[in-house]
């Protein structure tokens, strides 16, 4: 039975959705591929996609895992996650290296940021993960280097379990530097990938790698990112999936929090310590979660500075020492500066069925979704990526327009 999971989950030429319609039609892989194609309806490339009956690729992958030490679980195995299990999207078969956690018994936590955060970004994001931990809570997370790999590091150093989802099969150290967090992870928790062993991780596998994470998760940690991140992917995800999603608010003048901090504008909920996220979720997990102390970022608070009482201005001078003239202002009227970057924005259907809609007048949400044949979650996901990317803006009352 495994064999024809692995036979379904390889086959090319025939999309996620078309395989999961397929499913509810047979039931399983071995009916599919036993029976005859004209039976099933599908598109006539799909049925092509059928005809190949080779199982040598599939048997390649059951002996590599076998000697590799590599789980599998297909979509209808009992110990595959159920919130996963759920989305529309949900991969055929996950190949896991570890211990599979419980996954129904705590609430998960993806914590994503970017891969460049900055100092306090990483101490924040190895704060709160250790805090969730310790508060009964399970950190999920991408393995990437910067705050991702923070995350992960502060929930094994409070214990774990931990679950890394990766862009590449679970036999593969991607980025190298995370060898040894690799290593412990599998230790203490589970490496988890849609990816057979030996996949490399191709740039194009982490943005798909994005909905794993959010789908097995109760709600979505953003601790920095940039307007053009995959956290804001994870993001992304998280609300089309009807997940929460928090943000730990950062620097404004720091471009790698300008992602998360607009967040936050779009409706995120503000987070300040592990327990501000696991709160949402002590009704749903009676007596398993336990509020942990939040230390201070600093031990020690640094010396405030001393004021001085007046202030006096320094008079500019010129290059022959005279006092200069004052200058009129640089930017005029014609200035060359603009605004916004010409960058080609790429917009997917339902953000251009809701753009389509607005105009420089204010509207309620509501309008939108009147005229508009998509669930309310996919509208304001829409809405929230349409305004990452900066072409709306929201105004008092939740209403929107063009910006």
């Amino acid at each position: 039975m495994l064999l024809y999971w692995l036979w379904f989950a390889e086959l090319k030429n025939i999309s996620l959705q078309q395989k999961h319609r397929l499913l509810a039609q047979a039931g399983d892989p071995e009916t599919l591929y036993h029976s005859q194609i004209d039976r099933w309806d599908i598109s006539c490339k799909a049925k092509v996609a059928l005809q190949d009956k080779s199982l040598q690729t599939a048997e390649k992958i059951l002996r590599d895992c076998k000697a590799k030490g590599i789980g599998i679980l297909p979509v209808a195995d009992s110990a595959y996650p159920a919130r996963l299990r759920n989305t529309h999207d949900a991969p055929l078969v996950l190949y896991y290296k570890g211990i599979l956690p419980d996954w129904d018994g705590v609430p998960f936590i993806g914590a994503v940021g970017t891969r460049k955060a900055s100092l306090y970004g990483l101490q924040v994001a190895r704060r709160l993960a250790g805090q969730i931990t310790r508060s009964g809570g399970c950190v999920i997370s991408g393995g990437a280097a910067g705050a991702d790999t923070a995350a992960m590091q502060g929930s094994l150093d409070a214990g774990g379990p931990v679950v890394g989802v990766l862009g590449g099969g679970v036999d593969i150290v991607y980025p190298r530097s995370n060898k040894n967090l690799f290593a412990a992870v599998t230790e203490n928790g589970c490496l988890l990938s849609e990816y057979p062993p030996g996949a490399e991780p191709l740039p194009w596998n982490f943005p798909a790698r994005n909905r794993i994470i959010s789908g097995i998760s109760s709600g979505v940690l953003v601790v920095e990112a940039p307007q053009r991140s995959g956290a804001l992917i994870t993001a992304r995800y998280a609300m089309e999936q009807g997940r929460d999603v928090f943000v730990v608010p950062g620097n404004i003048d720091n471009a790698s929090c300008a992602g998360s901090n607009l967040l936050l504008q779009e409706g995120a909920t503000p987070v300040f310590s592990g327990w501000d996220v696991l709160e949402c979720y002590e009704f749903l997990y009676s007596g398993k979660l336990k509020k942990h102390k939040a230390e201070p970022l600093y031990a020690q608070r640094e010396p405030e500075a001393r004021v001085a009482e007046t202030v006096s201005m320094p008079t500019p001078k010129s290059e022959n020492g005279t006092t200069a003239r004052k200058n009129s202002i640089d930017n005029g009227p014609v200035s060359t500066y603009s605004v916004l970057e010409n960058k080609q924005i790429t917009l997917n259907a339902d953000e251009q069925a809701v753009i389509a809609l607005l105009t420089d007048t204010p509207q309620e949400p509501a309008e939108l979704l009147a005229k508009l044949s998509l669930p309310s979650g996919k509208v304001l996901s829409a809405l929230t990526m349409l305004a990452v990317k900066g072409l709306v803006q929201k105004h008092p009352g939740g209403r929107v327009s063009l910006k």
